[in-house]
């Protein structure tokens, strides 16, 4: 391994993915002074850009699409990086420390960041079919503004946060829009059925359809388009246009040949490290969190950045465990929700501030005898002061039984 003299650390460090969390490595390794070289390899043709605005203000038009771009181009060549565009990942070689690309490029590096994120699941047949769409990338985002503004009528499969903000956008588009998918309400999974049964009173009264509670067995189409989706009830909902919003994978393929653990994600320890001189960051690392005692993977932007930071304090020596309290929000029509911690579905759930029938509220959730999360549904300065109850939790000792 290469060695910077003046700190003692890896010389040259090469990001795979050139997403929120490649890009934070990056910028975070230059603030703590790194002064290296640094490629930071990107599959896409385009620059580091910001996911969430996707289903949201560049979907309905409200952005365009460029001020989703993370920084400025004079911004990027600050940094004094190397990004390569449109040529993803194949192989990593562990021992060697080293990438191969599509295009046959081999990357050397002294210390490798893996921050290749997931890939959007996807229904078997959809991709024969025209107007059938997942959205997690910009081009997915354009192409599916693209259907829907010569559309009227939307079907979303799934029903988590991605389905529920698509949802929520195409209806401030004029479509006709339902939302379907095997739970019971919106974001019940991520929420619980307190909070996705305000969501669904919300959902309904904005004018879109709810159809839940059933599971999807395919889509129907003519001429090569897609005109419908197909409930396991053998029910069809006509559509011009489908989202399928069904979660995502970690794009973890390429390392299938590294020898590094692959299980839901690349499997490190709680610094984040996946192997000697081998680090996973954002969507696509799952590491053990010291205050939880488990393995987890998280997929939210918040999450992408802090866990960046600190897989850049690694590299250079600082030694830390990344144990961090989580943090994702949704918008979606004028309701924004804040979550801080988890969420656990057999959770014990009270309002402790506002009112859940104004839909101006802070929600407790209790695990265990211990604070887990907190909710904010327009209240985020009080769901953020909240959120020292779940340090607490977490830095107490586990309940005896």
């Amino acid at each position: 391994m290469s060695i910077d003299d003046d700190a003692g650390t890896p010389a040259r460090v090469l990001v795979v993915g050139a997403s929120a969390s490649g890009l934070t490595t990056v910028e975070a390794l230059r603030r703590k002074g790194h002064a290296g070289p640094i490629t930071v390899l990107g599959d896409e043709p385009h620059a580091p850009y910001d996911r969430p605005p996707l289903s949201k203000q560049v979907l309905s038009g409200a952005w365009e699409p460029e001020r989703a771009a993370l920084r400025t181009q004079d911004v990027l060549a600050a940094l004094d990086a190397e990004f390569v565009y449109g040529d993803p990942a194949v192989a990593l070689d562990t021992a060697a420390r080293s990438v191969r690309t599509q295009s046959g490029r081999e990357l050397p590096a002294d210390a490798v960041v893996i921050a290749t994120g997931v890939r959007a699941r996807q229904l078997p047949g959809q991709q024969d079919l025209a107007g059938v769409h997942v959205l997690r990338s910009l081009d997915d985002c354009l192409a599916l503004r693209e259907d829907l503004l010569a559309g009227s009528r939307l079907v979303v499969v799934g029903e988590g946060v991605l389905g529920s903000e698509i949802a929520a956008t195409a209806r401030t588009l004029g479509l006709d829009v339902t939302l379907t998918g095997p739970l019971a309400a919106p974001m019940a999974l991520q929420v619980g059925p307190l909070v996705s049964g305000v969501l669904a009173e919300l959902h309904t009264e904005r004018g879109v359809r709810l159809r839940l509670g059933t599971g999807v067995v395919g889509l129907t189409g003519e001429g090569g388009r897609v005109t419908g989706v197909r409930l396991a009830t053998d029910e069809v909902l006509p559509a011009d246009v489908v989202v399928v919003a069904i979660g995502a994978a970690p794009a973890t393929e390429w390392l299938a040949d590294s020898g590094l653990e692959l299980d839901n994600g690349v499997v490190c320890d709680s610094r984040c490290r996946a192997g000697e001189g081998i680090y996973a960051v954002g969507d696509v690392a799952r590491w053990h969190h010291e205050g939880l005692g488990r393995l987890i993977r998280l997929e939210n932007r918040t999450n992408a950045t802090e866990q960046a930071m600190a897989v850049a304090g690694e590299i250079l020596g600082e030694g830390r465990p990344y144990a961090p309290v989580p943090y994702f929000w949704t918008d979606q029509y004028d309701a924004k929700l804040q979550v801080h911690g988890f969420l656990p579905a057999d959770a014990e759930v009270d309002v402790v501030e506002g009112d859940l029938t104004a839909r101006r509220f802070v929600a407790r959730y209790r695990s265990e005898g211990r604070v887990t999360g907190v909710l904010g549904w327009n209240m985020p300065k009080q769901a953020r002061l909240r959120r020292q109850e779940i340090v607490d939790s977490l830095d107490a000792p586990a309940p005896t039984h």
